[in-house]
C-alpha cells in the first residue's frame, strides 16, 4: 500500500525524542520512503538529530502545511501515546491532511478507515497497520516445532526497550553474512517497515499464539527467522511474550535490555532482577519445563542511547561480564556480535 517512492511526513507532536515517539524514530531509522518532514510544534526548526540519536537532517516542523510544502504525500502517525487510542485533538489534523489528499498510516488502535472512507479520493487511502488481515488463524498447536529452521525471539526486560530494532539490525547482519535470513514483523512500526507482518496486540488472545505460527509458517523456507519481540514476562500489563513463544516454538532468543535499568520504566516499583535470572526465566517458560522446544538466550543486546560512548564501552564490557554472553548495542556497534554468537 505504500510505495517506497511516496514522500512522508511523521506526526509526532510534543513527542518526538520521547519513548512515545518510537514508531517515528523506527521508520526514520529502516523505512523505505523519502521523510520530508517529522511534525512537531513544540520542536519546530530543529533536526532529527537534535532530539534522538539518529543522524538524520530531517527537519522538524510546526504544522501539517510546513510538511506538504515540503513535498510530503502520506501522513504517518509516529506516535503511540499510552494504550493506543486516538488523542481528540488530533482530529483537525486527520481532517486537514484527508481534505487535501494525503493518505494516512495509522498506528492505534482506534480505527481510522471507517472514519474518513466516504471522503477518499481515488488513489487516496488509510492503512489502519492494527488491524488484523485475513481469516482468524487457529489456534497454536506447536507445529514450528518440527521446522528444521533457526528460529529466534527477541526477549526484553521491559516494554520499548529496542526489541525491533535489535531485531532488524541482528537480520541486517546476518544477511551482510550470506546468511538466508527474514525478519517478522509483529507490531504496527515493524509492519510499517517491511509492509507485513502481524498486529499482535490487535489480535484476541486465544489466537494470538496462532497467529505467530502461522507466520513463521509461512516463512520455512528460510534458513533463520528474527522474529520481533513484544511486551516482557516481567511487565504485569504485558501478555505478548507467551504467544510469541509459543507460537514460534523459537530456538534461540535474544535479550534486550536498557543500560542501567533497575526498574521498569513506567512501573519504579518493578525491579528488573539480575540479568542472569532473566535469562533464567525466559528459557523456562520458553521449554516449559522440558515439555516443549528448548530455546537458549544467546546474546544480549544493550540499548545504550542515554549514554556517552565511553560509558556505552564500559556498561556493555559490564553486561557481557555478569551474564557471560556476547554483548552489543546494535545501533552503535552493529549486531555481527551478536549474529556470530547465534550461528556459531
Amino acid at each position: 500500500m505504500l510505495e517506497p517512492t511516496r514522500p512522508i511526513a511523521l506526526f509526532a507532536e510534543a513527542t518526538m525524542g520521547k519513548l512515545n515517539a518510537k514508531m517515528a524514530e523506527g521508520i526514520l531509522r529502516y523505512g523505505r520512503n523519502p521523510a520530508v518532514a517529522v511534525i512537531d510544534s513544540t520542536q519546530a526548526g530543529k533536526q532529527v538529530r537534535d532530539l534522538c540519536s539518529l543522524d538524520s537532517d530531517v527537519p522538524v516542523v510546526a504544522t501539517l502545511a510546513e510538511a506538504q510544502a515540503l513535498g510530503a504525500q502520506v501522513l504517518v502517525l509516529g506516535t503511540a501515546p499510552s494504550g493506543g487510542r486516538l488523542p481528540q485533538d488530533w482530529i483537525s489534523v486527520l481532517d486537514q491532511a484527508i481534505g487535501s489528499g494525503m493518505s494516512l498510516v495509522n498506528g492505534m488502535h482506534d480505527r481510522l478507515q471507517p472514519r474518513f472512507a466516504d471522503r477518499l479520493r481515488t488513489g487516496q487511502w488509510v492503512w489502519d497497520l492494527r488491524v488484523p488481515q485475513g481469516d482468524a488463524p487457529p489456534i497454536s498447536m506447536g507445529r514450528a516445532a518440527r521446522l528444521g529452521n533457526t528460529r529466534v525471539l527477541m526477549v526484553g526486560t521491559d516494554m520499548a526497550i529496542g526489541k525491533m530494532t535489535a531485531g532488524l539490525e541482528l537480520t541486517r547482519s546476518l544477511q551482510a553474512q550470506g546468511r538466508d535470513a527474514a525478519f517478522l514483523a509483529t507490531g504496527q512500526t515493524g509492519i510499517a517497515i517491511t509492509g507485513r507482518g502481524i498486529p499482535l496486540d490487535a489480535i484476541r488472545v486465544d489466537h494470538a499464539g496462532g497467529a505467530v505460527e502461522r507466520m513463521v509458517l509461512q516463512a520455512a523456507d528460510h534458513d533463520i527467522v528474527v522474529i520481533e519481540g513484544q511486551g516482557s514476562l516481567l511487565h504485569p500489563g504485558s501478555t505478548a511474550t507467551l504467544p510469541l513463544m509459543r507460537g514460534s516454538a523459537c530456538t534461540h532468543m535474544i535479550l534486550c535490555h536498557r543500560a542501567g535499568m533497575d526498574t521498569l520504566d513506567e512501573l519504579d516499583h518493578v525491579r528488573i532482577p539480575p540479568l542472569r535470572d532473566v535469562i533464567a526465566l525466559n528459557e523456562a517458560v520458553a521449554g516449559a519445563a522440558g515439555a516443549l522446544t528448548p530455546a537458549r538466550v544467546v546474546g544480549l543486546a544493550l540499548n545504550t542511547a542515554r549514554l556517552s560512548p565511553a560509558e556505552a564501552e564500559r556498561a556493555i564490557g559490564a553486561v557481557a561480564d555478569e551474564t557471560g554472553l556476547p554483548t552489543a548495542d546494535p545501533v552503535r556497534q552493529g549486531a555481527a556480535r551478536l549474529a556470530q554468537a547465534l550461528v556459531g
